[in-house]
């Protein structure tokens, strides 16, 4: 039998375009660096950073910038066996705006439609899905036929074992939903009427569910941090982690523990990516078996590393480098710059 893998992650890919010119609207923007993105992809490269075996389940379009995210996925160690093509679909691409300390608006070009929201149930590795250590997935996965249906039967697959009952469970087998709330993909936008029942329906087969002030509310209907984790565990997840972006992190486990953490100090470049570098850490630590208070640290320090770099997944950090900002207690020049003492 195949070893499992430690991470599967299933949903977005797509190219990023991001301006090499800082503080320049779009519109005046001369030079751009291409990149590898999407929030699941990008978690699957941040633990593999990490030293874990990862893999991701999406598709993209039959075309050269679907050649170029194969390629990059198994540059970053990422096996891309599960990431298959769309003839009708052009492969995403999506650019950003880049106005620090905290604005970076995304202009997404996934029409007529993206090729990730084509996973159709019968595709699916269901047995390795079972047996992987991690499965992550997004709410964006729920927003479209035949994605839902896909992602849900994944999740189906996996909720019959990876509960625990035991009071301090070691996270070996986990299923995380990834909040991930992008409105525009939805019919209704902010005010779609069926996001919030998708969701719910999804968190009833998680361990873990993460998300931001935003997408908890969506989720759960509260927006104060310890409500919404306890909305969050009433679900049916056995671990709430709530993003608080300048406030820090709050993790609460349903065996009662709950850990409050602090930012990590950073000079910000781009803040898009921190969160997928969070996403990959806390991966990391949940199968290390460290307890709640020390992932979030370890998270929150991979997620200030991406913050202070403008890429995303080539910026996702080695394991060295998010022990130096750790024992430094603030995301440095010197770790901004990255292991080749030049901005990723």
């Amino acid at each position: 039998m195949p070893e499992p893998y430690d991470v599967i992650t299933m949903g977005r890919i797509g190219v990023d375009l991001y301006p090499l010119d800082i503080g320049v609207p779009l519109a005046r923007v001369e030079t751009f660096g291409k990149f590898l993105g999407g929030s699941p992809t990008n978690v699957a490269v941040a633990a593999a950073r990490l030293g874990r075996r990862t893999a991701v389940i999406t598709r993209t379009g039959r075309d050269a910038f679907g050649e170029y995210l194969h390629q990059e996925l198994r540059g970053f160690g990422v096996d891309d066996r599960w990431v298959t093509e769309v003839e009708e679909y052009p492969t995403p691409v999506t650019f950003c705006e880049i106005f620090p300390p905290d604005d970076f608006p995304l202009h997404f070009y996934r029409q007529p439609k993206a090729p990730d929201l084509e996973i159709h149930p019968p595709e699916l590795d269901l047995d390795a899905v079972r047996d992987a250590r991690i499965f992550w997935m997004t709410g964006t996965g729920l927003s479209a036929e035949p994605s839902r249906a896909a992602t849900l039967a994944a999740l189906q697959a996996r909720s019959g074992s990876a509960r625990s009952e035991s009071p301090a469970p070691e996270f070996r087998t986990t299923t995380v939903f990834d909040l991930d709330w992008r409105p525009m993909f939805w019919d209704g936008g902010d005010h779609s009427s069926v996001a919030p029942a998708r969701y719910r329906e999804a968190l009833a087969h998680a361990t873990v569910a993460v998300g931001n002030i935003d997408e908890c509310e969506i989720a759960t209907g509260e927006r104060e941090p310890h409500a919404a984790a306890r909305a969050l565990l009433a679900a049916g997840v056995e671990l709430a982690v709530v993003k608080q972006g300048p406030k820090g992190v709050l993790a609460v486990h349903r065996d009662g523990s709950t850990a409050d953490v602090e930012p990590l100090p950073v000079e910000v470049v781009n803040g898009l990516g921190a969160g997928d570098a969070f996403g990959g850490a806390l991966c990391h630590g949940l199968l290390a078996g460290w307890d709640i208070a020390r992932i979030m640290r370890y998270a929150n320090a991979a997620g200030a590393i991406v913050a202070s770099r403008i890429a995303c997944s080539s910026a996702m950090p080695f394991p060295d480098e998010v022990e130096r900002a750790l024992a430094e207690g603030a995301v440095t020049e010197a770790i901004a710059a990255g292991p080749s003492g030049a901005a990723s």
